[in-house]
């Protein structure tokens, strides 16, 4: 029989519950450690998920060593001296989205773990919607035809609802519009999974981009307490992909009327597809064959795909790394450093 793989939860903040709570419906995982500097809040993510050892330094649980695997759910200007010691330590690591603040230290994470052989996953979580894993296939198969033109959007309006909580006076939500402390605002948080949402459903890679970026007014002189409210709100991006289709993406923490929400067209000289995906609900629709000359719409039925979270502890039982890897993450990152020099230059860059 097996052994079940040993995880390792590193933060305890919001995101790492509902990464408990995955991989606790795994069988081939056990959750067998949590570590937090916060004790009062390790201790009672560890009792609210029936986890047995908590530490209050990442240092304590790797001289402790008893675990496989780490779900590296830090703040994102941790994810860089974490992720290197736990690879130095020899454990294989699923590490939250952005992978880095930057492309440099992205591309040393992703080097590191290639040349230790150790199993690397990022958990760019919109590769759990079945419905754009189908639109993939659908352009792979030639579907649409040649891909012309994309659209992708992310949405969201936390910044003008307070449906998840009360941005002007909680630390989880303030942190993300600060710079100086480790936010690269709403192209950092979302724009990694919409690019990867975009090129992945699009089966294609981004050659080219122009990127504008903008910080609105949020409190008098853009600051509440310890937190400067200097963060990219908004971004809009237009892009040329290696296929050679043009596309625009966008996100937005001000989209008023949408608390999460993903889009993502491809019109092809063959046919269309679109993907949309929100809290409650997936679609898939597209416009293929006969239907194209009256632009007629239909709803495609789709199955259930593997989670990121299972597929994570099935490389690590089979020793090889699965995608998507620091690899692509640490190139999606490339493309989020280059949106924000192409913003202080106002030019067009190359990928």
């Amino acid at each position: 029989m097996i052994r079940p793989v040993r995880l390792l939860i590193l933060g305890t903040g919001g995101m790492a519950n509902s990464h408990a709570m995955n991989f606790s419906t795994i069988s081939d995982a056990q959750l067998v450690a949590a570590v937090d500097v916060d004790l009062v809040r390790v201790q009672g993510f560890a009792l609210r998920h029936g986890i047995s050892n908590t530490f209050t330094s990442l240092d304590e649980a790797i001289a402790w060593g008893e675990f496989d695997a780490v779900a590296n759910v830090t703040p994102d200007s941790i994810h860089y001296p974490t992720t290197l010691k736990l690879l130095a330590a020899g454990k294989h690591v699923f590490c939250e989205k952005p992978l880095a603040e930057n492309y440099a230290k992205a591309d040393e994470m992703a080097t590191l773990a290639g040349q230790l052989g150790l199993v690397n996953m990022v958990n760019l979580t919109y590769r759990n919607v079945a419905q754009v894993q189908a639109a993939r296939q659908l352009v792979l198969s030639g579907a649409i035809g040649t891909v012309r033109h994309v659209e992708a959007s992310y949405l969201q309006s936390w910044l003008v609802s307070k449906a998840w909580g009360d941005w002007a006076t909680e630390s989880q939500w303030l942190w993300r519009l600060s710079t100086k402390h480790g936010s690269n605002g709403v192209l950092g948080d979302v724009g990694i999974h919409i690019l990867d949402f975009a090129g992945y459903g699009a089966a294609t890679d981004i050659d080219h981009i122009f990127a504008r970026l903008k910080t609105f007014e949020k409190a008098p002189g853009n600051r509440i307490g310890e937190y400067d409210l200097d963060a990219n709100d908004s971004f809009t991006m237009t892009a040329e992909f290696a296929n050679g289709a043009m596309g625009v993406i966008h996100a937005s923490r001000w989209a008023t009327g949408h608390l999460n929400e993903l889009r993502l067209r491809m019109h092809g000289d063959k046919g269309a597809i679109e993907v949309f995906h929100s809290l409650d609900r997936s679609t898939l629709r597209a416009c293929l064959g006969d239907d194209v000359e009256k632009a007629v719409w239909k709803e495609m039925e789709v199955e259930p795909v593997l989670t990121n979270y299972q597929r994570f502890v099935d490389a690590v039982l089979a020793g090889e790394t699965r995608e998507p890897d620091f690899r692509h993450a640490a190139n999606l990152q490339r493309i989020l450093d280059l949106a924000m020099e192409s913003h202080r230059e106002r030019r067009e860059l190359a990928v």
